[in-house]
């Protein structure tokens, strides 16, 4: 999640010398159209403040999950454990959430932009293409700004020498095969996100007379404020450092946090989830093999699943105009939207409407392991194609079994009872430094490798955020920017082709 900070430009009205009489025309025009209530003959009573309300468009390849409530957690003792788990009364508000999991052909486009982008950089640099149109630093009336990337400018079909430099700097050959491919260790994405609820906390303010109501503390609420950000560059060897740092409070810019993620899938997770098992073909075809678009993609750790995030956000805001300001910034869901979304509008175990997981014909309603070993059971060895089985009654796939999926919620044994019971989550980012056990992170949903008791709705997992797997993906969400939303008429997934 990267968040825009809108500015509104206010233009100053120039004009020529007007009569007096019409100067008073045009001042009362004026107070009219700024809504005074004497003006508009209401005689001074309160009639509120009107205001064009906003139509958010449904996202594609969404649907809307309508704020409402569950028993959080699994109400029957566990028998494979052999012990109970809490079980909570929770409510949660309204909000989108992808229709199946992110695809390879989807996180693809976020590798390929993030190759394009650094492309444009080399094409602009004097090192390498020196062309700096592809690099915007002026306005229209030749002020300078803050540097960007010109998107407009097509990437050359014909390459001179130079331009050709830049495009071979991102490849590498393969010493196995001699081809040529992309450089993974290249793609990495700078994000910032502003963390507005530490900002908006309290203790959090600039001005020490407004950190503490309480007038008796009014010297303790003066003493200096440490808040801890996270940053990030590249150093000259190339490589990302990445730092938690602790500074006194001194301005707002301290609650802005930035991150930088190489993007790109680890294909490896497929040999090194499985040792003894010969699985050399996903590693090589699985993301990169057209073949595979529509699977969800893996190898993807919860930082990378973030910053898609970020991008997803970024790529969505430019193309909305004014409304960007409204539409909030697609995230992982909360542990407790996942299930809430997972179990249906029935509160049902599972994603259907039994506890079977197959019908009475033999056919299997999710991709998993249905025996100790027979994966094929199902009709697929590993995932399976996005969308093949039937969706719940909320309209989402595959909320069960093909990938389990990371959410944002930090994972505790305390789960649910940890956890508010209005909107729930369980936040913590780790700095670096950190203990490695404070890295886990709530996976949901069981995957093509899990038996039956791992994909129902209420089981919870973890991962450590840093470690990619080859049977965890994910999907976005996106909070709704108003509570209308909800009163429109029912949202029609547009399905991903």
């Amino acid at each position: 999640m990267k968040t825009m900070m809108n500015n509104r430009m206010v233009k100053g009205i120039k004009g020529r010398k007007v009569l007096p009489f019409y100067l008073f025309t045009f001042l009362l025009l004026l107070t009219s159209c700024f809504g005074s209530k004497e003006a508009s003959g209401s005689g001074g009573e309160l009639t509120g403040s009107g205001g064009r309300a906003f139509a958010e468009p449904a996202p594609y390849g969404m649907v809307l999950i309508k704020r409402g409530h569950l028993k959080m957690g699994i109400d029957k003792q566990d028998s494979l454990w052999g012990k109970e788990t809490p079980v909570r009364d929770i409510s949660v508000d309204g909000f989108w959430m992808d229709d199946t999991e992110i695809t390879n052909s989807e996180y693809r486009q976020f590798v390929n932009y993030v190759r394009d982008s650094i492309l444009r950089e080399r094409l602009a640099d004097p090192n390498y293409g020196g062309d700096e149109t592809y690099k915007i630093e002026e306005d229209k009336n030749g002020d300078p700004i803050k540097p960007h990337l010109n998107w407009k400018k097509k990437l050359p079909r014909k390459p001179n020498e130079d331009e050709l430099r830049a495009i071979e700097s991102l490849y590498v050959t393969n010493p196995a095969t001699g081809e040529r491919m992309l450089d993974a260790s290249q793609m990495n994405y700078r994000y910032e996100v502003y963390d507005y609820t530490e900002a908006a906390l309290r203790r959090n303010r600039l001005n020490p007379e407004e950190r503490d109501l309480n007038t008796d503390n009014a010297n303790k609420a003066k003493e200096p404020v440490w808040i801890s950000k996270d940053t990030a560059y590249i150093d000259e060897e190339g490589h990302i450092v990445r730092q938690t740092i602790e500074r006194e409070l001194s301005s707002p810019w301290d609650f802005l946090n930035t991150y930088i993620i190489n993007i790109y899938p680890d294909t490896t997770c497929w040999v090194n989830d499985f040792p003894n098992a010969d699985n050399e073909v996903y590693m090589r075809n699985y993301f990169s093999n057209s073949a595979y678009n529509d699977y969800p993609v893996v190898g993807v750790s919860w930082e990378q699943a973030n910053a898609f995030c970020a991008w997803r956000t970024d790529y969505l805001l430019k193309g909305l105009g004014p409304a960007a300001r409204f539409v909030q910034r697609y995230r992982l869901p909360t542990e407790a939207e996942w299930e809430y979304a997972a179990r249906g509008k029935d509160g049902a175990e599972f994603p259907w409407e039994n506890e079977d997981v197959a019908s009475g014909k033999g056919c299997f309603f999710a991709n998993f392991k249905p025996d100790d070993g027979n994966y094929t059971k199902d009709g697929n060895l590993i995932t399976s194609k996005v969308g093949i089985y039937a969706s719940n009654t909320n309209g989402l796939y595959d909320m069960a079994g093909n990938v389990a999926e990371w959410t944002s919620t930090i994972y505790t044994e305390a789960g649910v009872d940890a956890m508010n019971d209005v909107n729930p989550q369980l936040k913590y980012n780790a700095a670096k430094e950190d203990p490695y056990r404070l890295k886990k992170k709530s996976v949901r949903g069981g995957s093509w490798k899990d038996p039956e008791s791992y994909i129902r709705s209420a089981w919870r997992s973890s991962e450590y955020q840093n470690q990619p797997r080859s049977y965890i993906g994910f999907r976005c969400v996106r909070s709704l920017a108003n509570t209308v939303s909800e009163k429109s008429k029912p949202v029609k997934s547009a399905k991903k082709k």
